[in-house]
């Protein structure tokens, strides 16, 4: 709430410093709502603009600016959501959210040699298992109201009265929302490993890969594992799930034929172990996994150019 100035200060309403300090949390929701790094900047862009468009007493009239932008950039999620189906209808092959990088990772961040980088938006995302590949895929299964109901109240608990007016729905419809969507994301949450193990699996996954070793391979791999691979249609990737152990080493040997010189790199994607593929210095496929019973189940491979541009531009170290 805004407090009364004081005697000499200017009724200007809220300072920029107070407005552009609200962005970190913009773009947190707006990322776990719509599973893009780049359209949430965007949405969360969006509301800036038309906070800075609305006339000075418009915004002095606001007694809390920060839930002002949070309603207003929701609301257009909430329409980006609502026509994100019909656009990846015409998407070319399988649609992946967009990978995150750890903030110490992404490229010039501060892992670049301790010097102030122009802040990037990757670095400010918060990691936690709201935004593991796997919770984001489930979210993607999701209706739009569903989705925003569920991340402003159990990921940053916002209350079903704010919600209702964001969503259009009751206060009890937004609770049923939320229920309903919380059930869809309770098996993802059970079958968490922890990060020590899936680091270890990776680890192993990375050095078979490397050694052309098919047999180690399928045995770090659930039998029924699958992969899922997002070139958007501007790179080569296989347009539907490859299904199976056995098929998935096989593929990954064919990429690595294909592509001498490829190096493997351990890095956190979405805040849990993953894999980078450089060729050249240049990343080009970012792999995050998913652990059933002590075996990767899932793999999913980001290769789209246009997904990876936190990531590009590093080489290894």
């Amino acid at each position: 709430m805004n407090t009364p100035p004081t005697a000499g200060q200017d009724r200007s309403g809220p300072g920029p410093v107070a407005i552009t300090d609200e962005r970190r949390r913009l773009v947190n929701i707006a990322y776990r709502l719509l599973g893009s790094l780049a359209e949430a900047e965007d949405a969360v862009q969006e509301a800036y603009a038309r906070w800075y468009a609305m006339p000075r007493e418009r915004q002095q009239a606001v007694e809390s600016p920060g839930a002002w932008l949070t309603t207003v950039a929701s609301r257009i999620c909430l329409d980006l959501l609502g026509s994100a189906r019909a656009r990846r209808e015409r998407y070319v092959g399988e649609w992946i959210p967009e990978p995150l990088p750890d903030r110490t990772e992404w490229i010039g961040g501060p892992a670049g040699g301790g010097r102030a980088a122009p802040a990037d938006p990757a670095d400010r995302v918060t990691l936690d298992e709201s935004v593991n590949m796997a919770f984001l895929v489930v979210l993607e299964a999701m209706t739009p109201a569903e989705r925003v109901a569920f991340i402003l109240h159990d990921v940053f608990r916002y209350p079903f009265a704010e919600i209702a007016g964001i969503v259009g729905r009751s206060p009890a419809a937004c609770r049923q929302l939320a229920s309903s969507a919380r059930r869809r994301t309770r098996a993802v949450r059970a079958q968490a490993a922890p990060r020590a193990g899936q680091a270890g699996l990776v680890r192993h996954f990375k050095a078979a890969w490397e050694a052309g070793d098919i047999r180690a391979l399928v045995g770090l791999l659930d039998p029924d594992a699958t992969m899922v691979a997002d070139g958007g249609g501007l790179v080569g990737a296989v347009l539907r799930p490859v299904v199976g152990s056995e098929r998935i080493a096989q593929y990954l040997l064919h990429i690595a034929d294909r592509a001498p010189g490829l190096t493997l790199l351990e890095r956190t994607v979405n805040g849990r172990p993953g894999l980078v593929a450089q060729h050249a210095g240049v990343t080009v496929t970012v792999a995050a996994f998913d652990l059933t019973d002590d075996r990767i189940s899932r793999i999913w491979a980001v290769r789209n150019p246009e997904k990876l541009r936190p990531w590009t531009g590093a080489g290894p170290n």
